[in-house]
């Protein structure tokens, strides 16, 4: 099977494999939203799931950047268990700050460390954890033609919040491979896995999205959009089946 390449005359392709690195010297701002149904234990509720990403580089010196990513939610639950009402709102807000080599390492790989906080701004109770959080991140990939593959995970510990609240003790393992074509398509597979080590229960989700790189406009953005499904989630809580999502990411590059 043939695969073509990306060329440097390809600049919107370029933009598409800088997206597909978590820790691109770049400016964007995706905004997502997921769709998830069955939940609770009737399996009869939906959850719509409303997330702003804004990321920003620094540069600190002449090897070194600093990337930040934030990730601003606003949920929507609706008939999650007879009895239960609706809730709508913000969710708990997540921060990392990756300190990354600005060129990569001999053998090819991109990487990049540092710190991922949980402050807890849910608007309403059942939205979010009522915990401050604190943990390591880490993310390590490499790019080769048109391939992208690798990993970003993170832990967070909660050590400050609403003391009849269960602690936050959660990990995160997002391991991706993306395929961007000459057109600036790409084609993402990933899974967003979290164990929280409270309840001992994992939530799976594998999403399959395609992004493409266009200009509407003077704005350069990419559209997304595809499926997810769900390998595991928590028992008479979490989501079942299928799910879908889409998105648009707006792209400032300098």
């Amino acid at each position: 099977m043939f695969f073509p390449t990306i060329t440097h005359a390809d600049p919107d392709a370029d933009l598409a494999k800088q997206l597909a690195n978590p820790i691109a010297s770049l400016i964007s701002v995706p905004i997502e939203v997921d769709f998830d149904t069955s939940l609770g234990p009737n399996e009869d509720g939906d959850r719509t799931l409303l997330v702003f990403k804004p990321v920003a580089p620094f540069s600190l010196n002449d090897d070194w950047n600093l990337i930040t990513r934030t990730i601003i939610p606003f949920i929507g639950l609706e008939d999650i268990a007879p009895g239960v009402e609706d809730e709508s709102g913000l969710g708990d807000l997540q921060a990392s700050f990756f300190f990354s080599p600005k060129a990569p390492t001999s053998t090819g790989w991109i990487w990049g460390a540092g710190a991922i906080a949980l402050l807890p701004t849910a608007s309403e109770d059942s939205l979010g954890s009522e915990k401050w959080g604190l943990g390591p991140t880490a993310v390590a990939l490499r790019q080769q033609d048109s391939w992208t593959y690798g990993m970003l995970a993170n832990h967070v510990w909660s050590f400050a919040g609403e003391d009849d609240r269960a602690d936050y003790d959660r990990s995160f393992i997002q391991p991706f491979v993306t395929y961007t074509t000459p057109t600036a398509l790409s084609v993402t597979l990933q899974t967003e896995s979290s164990y929280d080590w409270e309840a001992e229960e994992w939530s799976v989700p594998l999403n399959l999205v395609l992004g493409q790189v266009t200009e509407v406009g003077s704005q350069l953005l990419q559209l997304r959009g595809g499926l997810r499904y769900w390998l595991d989630s928590p028992d008479n809580t979490g989501p079942e089946g299928w799910g879908f999502k889409v998105g648009v990411t707006l792209l400032f590059p300098r």
